[in-house]
């Protein structure tokens, strides 16, 4: 196979945090358990990849060590080919990503998880820029509605059509779920 799925920070850290909505949460998590459920039926491997970040303290649930660090309640339960934690917004910095995926040959990665914008959107233009194909499956994340700096907020579905609009035919492939499953090989 020379496909892997980048399940990335689907973790239970986010409902943890002010800005948290359910709104749309429902819908994601339908689209990544989806994908994760074609993925085991192909024999696609899935890495699992948490962020851990900020002071270690007990009201930080991105803390390394937070009980918050696990997979976000409702995701379908699979058997990780890799689990990492990363640092940074992408996944291939400061991690063993880039190395595990060159040494089991897969060329193409399927990015799904939580911010659209911040960690899947950065890994997505990261991955691509180092070589390797992305089907970007934009209803398999999730963002939240943000305030600009002018005051404006922005929905979270704007948000999610910014993103798609600047990675489209650049650094990904926009897919959906049987979408981005079909292409896998």
């Amino acid at each position: 196979m020379q496909t892997a799925l980048l399940l990335i920070d689907v973790q239970e850290s986010f409902p943890q945090r002010p800005y948290w909505s359910q709104t749309g949460a429902d819908a994601f998590l339908a689209h990544v358990n989806a994908l994760v459920d074609g993925a085991q039926a192909r024999g696609i491997p899935i890495v699992r990849v948490f962020h851990t970040d900020g002071p270690l303290t007990p009201d930080n649930p991105f803390a390394h060590g937070s009980p918050f660090i696990r997979p976000l309640a409702g995701l379908a339960p699979f058997e990780a080919a890799l689990t990492i934690e990363k640092h940074r917004h992408s996944a291939l910095v400061g991690t063993p990503l880039a190395q595990w995926l060159t040494a089991n040959g897969i060329r193409r990665v399927i990015v799904a998880g939580i911010r659209t914008e911040q960690c899947c959107e950065t890994t997505t233009r990261h991955a691509s820029d180092e070589g390797w194909e992305v089907d970007f499956v934009g209803d398999a994340t999730l963002t939240f509605d943000m305030t600009t700096p002018t005051g404006r907020t922005l929905a979270a579905a704007e948000i999610r059509e910014r993103t798609e609009t600047v990675l489209v035919n650049r650094f990904a492939t926009l897919s959906t779920v049987d979408e981005a499953l079909a292409r896998a090989h």
